[in-house]
């Protein structure tokens, strides 16, 4: 939209000297702008905005760089990320990625007038908006075509069929809101800022009240984001969880075995197991179910849980844990599994049930609750969290264990998913001490910030890709994204102590801040089989791309995204080699969870 419009629109009278002695109508003064508004805009968008003088005003004080970066980043947040974005989840990212770059263009502009840069001319700012309109009219359009392409690619590569309806005009009217909101806050912030400078400096030198409005305004949008809106927004999300945490998965009932929390003589009280803790030990394959699939003779697993209503205090939780397991003989059998639950206190059926299978039921498996709160939001207001309640379990667990004779006590292994993964694998200060002090570990889907992981990750083999990293040969640690990574050249099974279970499609393995201003390694690598070719990186905007991916990482079929299941059966035989198991046991294993999960 040209610039330099009058704000207001100056008017005069004359009175003439006819014989009607009448005034005429106020005529307008022209400008150099005014007379040519007529050619410069349409008559019906001439119209609008003389009806609308706040949206008029709004778009009048656009930047031009900075709209300009606005469509360079509107055009590239069209590009394909891991997982297929629907149309509203695309105006989304849209949105906030171009108010980011309307924000760098501004700052720009400011940049270059504190630098004596001169602001162009009048027919300059129209010749500059003339060329972004031109060039939204051409690139745009053809963007819009490839990205339906590029989702449909992006849906056949991670298994999904049939993207539904993509609604382009919603996904831009998401944008313009997101992008529109965001600007207009920002705006705002400099309004008050502007105003307090203002007043300030009638009292103070101009300098001081700069710098006074300044550290005003930041405390007050520093305290307001972590204030009001972020704990608001946590507390909200903290009752919504804990309400549901009261309720017991209707296919579930109260156990009948003293071999269960929660069961007849268990010292945690079944109320306070939490809804994820009965699902926990009311779940799991019964003695026939296991006694018919390995066709020996079965005992009852153990598992064992303590709730955030269980005791006070992650430590005491460990403790009710570890008085469970003395109490079941759980030290008796020949499996101890300790498993970091997920932020809610979930515990993946996938990864407990072949253990049970693989040892016939000779299996105690341990796990508390630390939050109430989804894993995402758990790993973002408390990751800390995670990472105590993975350490206090384990070392609790591991001290009295140590204690006992070495031909007299069971196989120590423990595992987590997601942020189960990041609590987990925190117990242990790297590779060593996780293979002195336990038996095994299985980490799957661990997120970016994984310690252990990115510090494996780091030190991988010159020439290994950062998505499937070969470390020490592969001997000790295998890194995996579907059963057939877990097996030697030759076709054998491999025999690692920890496994490392990522799909080069999930978003929880590569989400990561540093996707704001450098680019990944596995992007400038050779792709995974499941991630579109045509997904490149752009500062900021990839960011924004796989925090939306985060959302659906679910979605996808297993093998994909963030769903694991078909490798967890292989990892655990490759991790733990059970006596009297073969792959033929582990494929039909794969086949009956398949069946029943």
């Amino acid at each position: 939209m040209p610039g330099n419009w009058p704000v207001e629109e100056h008017r005069a009278r004359a009175v003439t000297s006819d014989e009607t002695g009448q005034v005429p109508p106020p005529q307008r003064v022209p400008t150099a702008d005014s007379s040519e508004r007529p050619r410069r805009w349409p008559a019906f968008a001439w119209a609008w905005l003389s009806r609308h003088r706040h949206v008029e005003h709004y778009v009048r004080r656009l930047d031009h760089l900075g709209v300009l970066l606005g469509l360079l980043a509107f055009v590239s947040s069209l590009t394909p990320s891991l997982l297929p974005r629907s149309w509203y989840l695309q105006g989304v990212v849209s949105g906030l990625s171009v108010a980011g770059a309307y924000g760098v263009g501004v700052v720009c502009t400011w940049l270059a007038r504190r630098a004596g840069v001169r602001p162009v001319s009048a027919q300059v700012h129209r010749q500059v908006w003339y060329g972004i309109a031109a060039l939204s009219g051409v690139v745009v359009p053809v963007l819009l075509w490839l990205s339906s392409a590029w989702q449909n690619d992006v849906l056949h590569a991670v298994g999904m069929h049939g993207g539904g309806r993509y609604l382009h005009i919603g996904m831009f009217l998401i944008a313009a809101a997101v992008a529109a909101a965001l600007i207009g806050i920002t705006r705002l912030v400099q309004d008050i800022y502007r105003l307090l400078a203002r007043r300030l400096s009638r009292h103070v030198p101009r300098v001081a009240a700069r710098l006074v409005s300044f550290v005003l305004v930041a405390v007050l949008v520093v305290g307001f984001g972590t204030g009001l809106a972020y704990r608001g927004l946590v507390r909200l999300a903290d009752l919504s969880a804990s309400s549901v945490d009261h309720g017991t998965p209707s296919n579930v009932v109260q156990p009948l075995t003293s071999l269960r929390s929660g069961g007849p003589g268990s010292l945690v009280a079944w109320r306070t197991l939490g809804y994820e803790g009965r699902a926990f030990v009311g779940s799991g394959p019964t003695r026939a179910q296991l006694a018919g699939f390995s066709r020996r003779s079965a005992i009852e697993p153990i598992r064992v849980y303590a709730g955030l209503s269980s005791a006070t205090g992650l430590q005491a939780e460990a403790d009710l844990v570890l008085a469970e397991l003395r109490r079941t003989h759980a030290f008796d059998r020949a499996l101890l599994a300790i498993a970091t639950t997920t932020g809610s206190g979930w515990v993946d059926e996938g990864l407990v049930e072949p253990l049970e299978y693989m040892y016939v039921g000779d299996t105690a498996i341990a796990a508390m609750q630390y939050s109430y709160l989804p894993s995402w939001v758990s790993f973002v207001v408390d990751k800390d969290r995670a990472r105590n309640a993975g350490r206090v379990l384990f070392n609790t667990v591991y001290d009295y264990w140590a204690t006992l004779p070495h031909q007299h006590r069971p196989r120590l292994v423990v595992f987590g998913e997601s942020l189960g993964a990041f609590g987990s694998s925190a117990a242990f200060s790297g590779l060593a001490d996780l293979t002195a002090r336990t038996s095994g570990a299985l980490f799957v889907g661990p997120p970016n910030a994984t310690e252990l992981w990115r510090a494996l990750t780091g030190r991988r083999e010159h020439g290994t890709p950062e998505r499937l990293p070969v470390y020490g040969d592969g001997q000790t640690v295998r890194f995996a994204a579907s059963a057939a990574d877990l097996h030697n050249p030759d076709g054998t099974l491999a025999t690692p102590k920890a496994v490392f279970l990522q799909h080069a499609s999930d978003p929880v393995v590569w989400w990561s801040p540093d996707l704001l201003w450098s680019k990944p390694d596995w992007l400038a690598e050779p792709r995974g089989p499941d991630v579109a070719v045509q997904m490149h990186w752009f500062p900021a905007i990839t960011f924004w791309q796989i925090t939306c991916d985060l959302a659906i990482s679910l979605k996808p079929p297993p093998g994909h995204g963030h769903r694991y299941g078909p490798e967890i059966p292989t990892a655990w035989a490759a991790i733990l080699h059970p006596a009297h198991w073969t792959e033929d046991d582990t494929a039909a294993l794969t086949a009956v969870l398949a069946a029943t999960g």
